[in-house]
């Protein structure tokens, strides 16, 4: 799957779907203030990287598919599932791009401020996309060592390519 921009999911959202988003944002945020102020920085620090909104938008995505696929008359549980567990990888792999982030700011920032969040930028860039391309190759070699496995009947049948 390629990773793009769909303006039509907007249309999709519910103007409550946003109050939730914004409410569980927040509320992550404060979690992580009270942490930081009951743990000190260098705890509190690791809840920064915390997705404040992962867990709404993984919920609406679910309930998006789900919905979009009854109203094509087919069951969506399944779509709905797969929706937000690829939202989870994607999330996931983000999260590795946000600790090369931090690694590169860290030692950057104490020769100059600008220069440490453009690096740290543009490894979170490379990172992200690298971590997503691998996962990618590396999920079309396990498709094909599955495809290999199966006996040429099933192939045949055009159930797998």
């Amino acid at each position: 799957m390629l990773v793009k921009m769909s303006a039509s999911a907007l249309k999709q959202t519910r103007w409550y779907e946003y109050g939730i988003r914004f409410l569980l944002g927040g509320l992550a945020t404060v979690l992580a203030g009270a942490v930081t102020t009951g743990f000190g920085v260098s705890v509190g620090g690791l809840f920064l990287a915390l997705p404040a909104i992962f867990c709404a938008s993984a919920t609406l995505i679910e309930s998006h598919e789900r919905r979009a696929k009854e109203k094509a008359g087919l069951s969506g549980d399944r779509r709905g599932q797969q929706a937000a567990a690829l939202d989870a990888a994607g999330a996931g792999l983000g999260s590795i791009g946000l600790a090369a982030f931090a690694a590169v700011f860290y030692l950057v920032v104490s020769t100059t401020v600008i220069g440490a969040f453009v690096a740290a930028i543009l490894v979170w860039a490379a990172v992200s996309v690298s971590a997503w391309w691998l996962r990618r190759k590396l999920r079309i070699t396990s498709r094909t060592v599955q495809t290999k496995r199966m006996g040429p009947s099933a192939r045949g049948r055009g159930l797998f390519p």
